[in-house]
């Protein structure tokens, strides 16, 4: 995984959605991934940072510091 830490919001899915829980980076735009647990989420939500990340690198984009925000249960 990446040398950088990146704050990582982890909510409940509705059964209309399929369940499980959704991880989202808030401070990489459309980095998501979800799992049927918190911490399978969790798992998951690291690739996707890792993928962002080469991907951003790949295009010559900038990649964002993280922010230091307090992290909170949300659902």
């Amino acid at each position: 995984m990446n040398e950088l830490t990146y704050p990582v919001v982890i909510t409940p899915l509705t059964a209309d959605d399929g369940g499980g829980f959704a991880a989202t980076v808030p401070d990489l735009p459309g980095c998501m991934s979800d799992g049927d647990t918190p911490e399978e989420a969790l798992r998951n939500v690291r690739e996707a940072i890792d993928a962002w990340i080469e991907m951003a690198r790949e295009l010559g984009h900038g990649i964002p510091e993280p922010t230091h925000t307090p992290l909170r249960a949300v659902g």
